[in-house]
């Protein structure tokens, strides 16, 4: 029962954490609507992998690292946000093509499983501060010297959160009305997905945390 009590904390902040919208959620709607279920499933892969690095970061003590390095964080922040602006620019660019076809009948036209699970990979690994955060949700919930299973077990946990959400996702957008709807307004729709990636990417380069 003692185990349980922080593993239900951690649940509770951590499905928080995760339907928050932010590139995860952004990502995964948009490879979904305009490419294929299989492709949002590869990104919801990449995410999940990424959660494991985030939450073995924050076990191993990734916030003492950060401060005894500084240097570190400041460059994995700077590429992270190059990384988020570079992808909305890109986004934005695409935006402005014509099609000959709608996009919800080129389901897969070229997006590879693989390059679907590296954008939700490096796309959720983009922002050093989901380390942090989650250092900090350990240290709260969690008692100071946490035994390696009720470590594994919240690093389980936050992964089957992060990826039952994202899939249910991925399931959701690519129903015919939603992948009906995206093609009708998808240049629009990439615009704005474009614009917020690269609000995002500016927003982590001129954070000081």
């Amino acid at each position: 029962m003692q185990s349980l009590t922080p593993l239900l904390t951690i649940a509770g902040l951590w499905t928080v954490a995760a339907v928050t919208p932010g590139p995860n959620f952004l990502l995964t709607i948009r490879l979904a609507a305009a490419r294929s279920r299989a492709a949002g499933l590869a990104a919801v892969a990449g995410i999940g992998v990424a959660t494991a690095v985030w939450g073995l970061a924050g076990l191993l003590g990734v916030h003492a690292l950060f401060a005894a390095a500084p240097w570190l964080y400041w460059a994995l922040k700077t590429a992270g946000a190059a990384y988020l602006v570079v992808l909305g620019l890109t986004m934005l660019a695409n935006s402005r093509r014509r099609d000959v076809a709608p996009a919800a009948a080129q389901p897969a036209r070229g997006v590879r499983a693989s390059a679907a699970f590296r954008l939700g990979l490096v796309t959720s690994l983009a922002n050093p501060k989901s380390a942090l955060s989650v250092a900090s949700m350990f240290t709260a919930a969690l008692p100071a010297q946490p035994s390696m299973l009720l470590g594994a077990c919240a690093i389980v946990l936050m992964v089957a959160i992060s990826t039952l959400w994202y899939a249910g996702l991925a399931y959701v957008f690519t129903l015919g009305v939603m992948t009906a709807g995206y093609a009708r307004l998808r240049h629009w729709l990439d615009r704005a997905a474009g614009a917020l990636f690269v609000a995002l990417g500016m927003r982590l380069a001129l954070d000081r945390a």
